[in-house]
């Protein structure tokens, strides 16, 4: 069967230059491209990302969400590093 197909400039001088490299014609090159493509496995979508996990630590947060900040967070940090015991 005939068709006429209208491609884009930079891609029929794409084509028509890799045809020259292989020495093929226009016409047996894009049935090859055609053909490899339709026998190609089909494109499964990946699945979006991934949900994070939520964490429960059985413990109630020692901070309300309004009270949240870098330099409250490090006075609870170094108050429980404080509170452990050493191995001495």
């Amino acid at each position: 069967m005939r068709t006429s197909l209208d491609f884009p400039d930079h891609l029929f001088r794409h084509l028509k230059a890799r045809a020259a490299l292989e020495g093929t014609t226009l016409r047996d090159l894009v049935l090859s491209l055609i053909e490899r493509g339709l026998n190609a496995p089909p494109h499964v979508a990946q699945p979006g990302p991934a949900e994070l996990p939520s964490l429960s630590l059985g413990a109630p947060m020692a901070l309300a969400a309004g009270e949240l900040s870098n330099a409250r967070l490090s006075e609870l940090l170094d108050g429980e590093l404080h509170d452990e015991p050493h191995d001495e």
